[in-house]
């Protein structure tokens, strides 16, 4: 199952995402992140706070959803907005027609808590994947999935 993190500059939170579900899901789950304006670099803020947690931080872009559309790109089962100006925003059409849930978390590199935005999407992507996401159909799984985001990712 592959899953795209989306926010406008994909410089933090949807970084942190695509990290958290790529390491947390054991390999059953496929993540990637981008942004609709992405900023061209990771927030240096991101990276330290991936590598305290004990992540690894190789590789990681700041890159345009683009490169998420068109017949050449990965099929996508789930679309996670992470702020609130990329869930706002006309999406390109992603192969696979995903399922789109939003998860506003504040903005750490405006805020500067790293730790609360990880901390809260780390919650959320733990709930997901207590989630039983290979036997729910679309409408399960966009309404759970929204309901981790509701929660808190705290058990209801």
């Amino acid at each position: 199952m592959n899953i795209l993190v989306l926010c406008t500059g994909n410089s933090a939170r949807s970084i942190l995402g695509e990290v958290l579900v790529n390491e947390l899901g054991g390999g059953k789950l496929r993540a990637f992140s981008a942004g609709s304006h992405p900023v061209g670099r990771v927030n240096p803020g991101a990276i330290d706070k991936l590598q305290r947690e004990g992540h690894v931080v190789d590789g990681l872009e700041s890159k345009s959803w683009d490169r998420f559309s068109g017949a050449d790109a990965p099929e996508i089962n789930i679309v996670i907005t992470v702020c609130d100006n990329a869930a706002g925003e006309s999406c390109p059409v992603w192969k696979g027609a995903p399922v789109t849930v939003h998860w506003g978390i504040p903005d750490p590199a405006i805020d500067g808590d790293f730790d609360g935005a990880y901390d809260r999407l780390r919650r959320r992507i733990e709930a997901m994947l207590a989630l039983p996401l290979g036997e729910m159909n679309a409408s399960e799984l966009a309404t759970a999935l929204d309901q981790v985001h509701r929660s808190g990712g705290r058990a209801t």
